[in-house]
């Protein structure tokens, strides 16, 4: 990915747009042959000379273009025939961003395969499900995983579908008509580059599209995000039901000796945080003047390679945390007893409502019994069974029956064959 955003790539995609327009006024008869072979066989640049040209023009791509015409000779006359540096810039951009993409699903597509290896090896481990961070009803953590797995499917789709809005190019001219360059030339070029042409663009391809690139990148981080802090949450000391790998000689604090602490979540969070404010920079930069300024161009050389390259990082590092993350059972199944089946009181509750008793004093009733389990030593079953309203209409092998973990995983076969786990 640093390679794809680095100077030399860029560089050397201008080339190729400025070699390609030739190749195509050419077939169009527009300027010789001839001279268009000479350009794409002498054609060439030299990075430290560009930025020494640039120095005294202020200008990258003349100073590109001086750079190139020294090698080209008389030929070079025809190159930039027509274009704007915009034409230059924006179709190297997306070129960029469509290549980033292809990366960025490669990224994906491999986390996906590892969190599917570890949902199906845990497709059954019991765990407390939490809602506002309080034991709710039990899922398992492959259930949790799963729905990690479906969640990048969907950034999955999100990249796809924006990748075909982003892979735009244009060469249309100073203000996008087209004055002095056929549109079959630009049509041709980004045949080539494997782009599709701006329907119509100003002196630049509009800046809605680079805004939805870095918005969903921006999606993307904070999906990561959101597992990083899951996986943080569950590695506590009072809950340490998964943990990050911790290898040999490895050092959790210059203080304490004994701490292992969940710094690789902590770091794709906080790395989450500079893709989100990149997006906002992006959305900043739809609103240009009229058929251009230049307020986006210096914003687009630091947000666009750097959260590329950091999502990059992200996607390949939080793959290597789900792949080798240390998941304790033992703990999942601690934690679940905990509350001595307080989870089960939703199973009661419905169940006396089937048997004919109001809602609203089955819910009173089953609630005086958890807040006796709360509060005391027995079990929610045991406090079930000695409460007189429910014992009317539950008999004790019902309590039983219904206090059951079956019920809450009877339907994980077919969630996982509906995700392709």
């Amino acid at each position: 990915m640093r390679q794809l955003w680095s100077e030399q790539r860029k560089f050397e995609t201008w080339l190729e747009i400025e070699v390609l327009a030739c190749e195509a006024l050419a077939d169009l008869g527009q300027i010789p042959a001839e001279d268009a072979r000479t350009i794409r066989e002498k054609a060439r640049f030299e990075l430290e000379q560009i930025n020494e040209i640039e120095k005294r023009t202020n200008h990258d791509v003349i100073a590109f273009l001086e750079n190139v015409a020294s090698y080209v000779g008389p030929a070079a006359r025809w190159i930039h025939q027509g274009l704007t540096s915009s034409d230059i810039l924006d179709t190297t951009l997306a070129v960029q961003m469509n290549d980033s993409c292809a990366i960025l699903l490669d990224d994906l597509n491999h986390l996906r395969v590892a969190i599917a290896k570890r949902a199906r090896e845990f497709k059954y481990t019991p765990m407390i499900g939490r809602s506002h961070g309080i034991h709710a009803e039990p899922i398992t953590f492959g259930l949790k995983l799963a729905l990690m797995y479906d969640e990048f499917g969907r950034s999955i789709q999100r990249l796809l579908e924006m990748r075909q809005r982003i892979r735009v190019g244009k060469l249309s001219g100073a203000v996008g008509t087209h004055a002095h360059l056929d549109p079959r030339v630009e049509a041709s070029v980004c045949k080539h580059l494997n782009l599709i042409p701006a329907t119509l663009s100003t002196q630049v391809v509009q800046r809605d599209r680079h805004a939805e690139f870095m918005t969903v990148l921006a999606l993307i981080a904070s999906s990561i995000d959101r597992w990083a802090t899951e996986f943080r949450h569950l590695q506590r000391t009072e809950v340490l039901e998964v943990e990050e790998y911790f290898s040999a000689g490895q050092k959790g604090s210059s203080a304490m000796p004994h701490k292992r602490n969940p710094i690789t979540g902590e770091r794709l969070s906080g790395l989450a945080r500079v893709i989100r404010g990149n997006a906002v920079a992006a959305l900043e930069n739809v609103a240009l003047w009229h058929e251009r300024d230049i307020s986006h161009s210096s914003v687009e050389r630091i947000i666009l390679p750097d959260s590329c390259t950091l999502l990059d990082y992200m996607l390949v590092t939080l793959t290597k945390l789900v792949d080798r993350l240390l998941v304790y059972p033992e703990n999942m199944q601690r934690n679940l007893e905990k509350t001595r089946g307080l989870y089960f009181s939703q199973s009661i509750l419905l169940e006396l409502t089937r048997k004919g008793l109001e809602r609203k004093t089955a819910y009173e009733a089953v609630q005086r019994a958890a807040m006796k389990t709360w509060q005391g030593e027995q079990s929610l079953q045991d406090n079930l069974k000695a409460e007189p309203e429910i014992a009317q209409h539950l008999s004790t092998a019902e309590i039983d029956k219904l206090c059951s973990l079956d019920i809450h995983f009877r339907h994980i076969d077919d969630t996982f064959e509906k995700l392709g786990l």
